[in-house]
């Protein structure tokens, strides 16, 4: 087993929640992304994209990226951490990338309030364009994609580890 597991996927694809049970039953520690972000800027992210705005969030966002430099975590990114090649090469080196993969309706019954929730979502781009445009960067940089559709989050994180071993 490589040393880090990267999970990447959609805005409440749920990479932070079963990041934390996955570092827990495989003994690793876990770092939220999203959460590195907000404490290296002190704000939550949608008042960063609120604040700065799209571009200059990304821009942040793959600084935080590629400070990071840990071993034996599990790391749960944001949804829009695939915009940025230099980090995701960052991250997926030595690592195992995991896409949590779902499905367009299933996104958007999960996804009530993108700005509250600080998604990276350009004014003239809708739910389905977001979609569209990340699956394949997602696929892109995935070793492992782990099918979610219809799946408890234990059962997610059962196949998550029967693919990484």
């Amino acid at each position: 087993m490589r040393k880090n597991i990267i999970l990447i996927g959609m805005p409440a694809s749920g990479k932070s929640t079963v990041g934390v049970i996955l570092a827990k039953v495989l003994g690793k520690d876990f770092i939220d992304t999203d959460i590195v972000i907000q404490q290296r800027e002190g704000s939550r992210l949608n008042e960063i994209i609120a604040h700065y705005g799209i571009d200059e969030f990304l821009k942040k966002e793959e600084q935080a990226l590629l400070s990071i430099d840990v071993e034996n975590t599990v790391i749960a990114t944001g949804g829009s951490a695939v915009y940025s090649d230099a980090a995701m090469k960052h991250l997926a080196a030595g690592s195992t990338v995991v896409y949590l993969r779902i499905l367009l309706d299933e996104l958007k019954n999960r996804l009530n309030d993108v700005k509250e929730r600080g998604v990276v979502l350009r004014p003239d781009e809708s739910i389905e364009d977001m979609y569209e445009k990340r699956s394949k960067l997602y696929e892109k940089y995935a070793d492992i994609t782990v099918i979610e559709d219809g799946n408890s989050i234990e059962s997610t994180v059962r196949a998550a580890m029967e693919e990484i071993k």
